[in-house]
């Protein structure tokens, strides 16, 4: 691995309903999300690909929503934290209303702010900005 380049590549976030989580995730980073299916059968809906250049480090970082057999979600698993810039509290105010459930409050750590939420299928999911 490049030093320049980030850890993570690629996540995927077991869901048990794809359309439900698809809008809550929608819904909390006005984002917009496309589906597709895999050869195996499985449902995807996939975050938008954008370059991250936080902290120095470059590349493109991107992941999907993922409904699949193999995987069940939540809440024990590692946590990935999701780019909510550029102000963390503005997507923890989304979180409840498109009906998931904050877990830790927004919280200065050195690189920024995180908050902890649990989304609709389960996951616990971890929300990080500059501010």
């Amino acid at each position: 691995m490049n030093a320049n380049t980030n850890a993570v590549n690629w996540f995927d976030i077991p869901v048990a309903d794809i359309s439900r989580a698809k809008k809550f995730y929608e819904t909390i980073f006005d984002i917009k999300m496309e589906t597709a299916k895999t050869d195996a059968g499985e449902e995807m809906a996939f975050f938008p690909r954008i370059p991250n250049t936080i902290m120095g480090l470059s590349g493109i970082l991107s992941g999907s929503l993922l409904k699949s057999d193999k995987l069940k979600p939540g809440k024990d698993g590692p946590i990935i934290y999701l780019n909510a810039s550029p102000l963390v509290q503005t997507v923890i105010d989304k979180v409840e209303p498109a009906g998931g459930k904050l877990v830790q409050p927004r919280t200065k750590i050195p690189a920024g702010y995180i908050a902890v939420c649990m989304d609709t299928e389960g996951n616990r999911i971890g929300l990080h900005a500059a501010e």
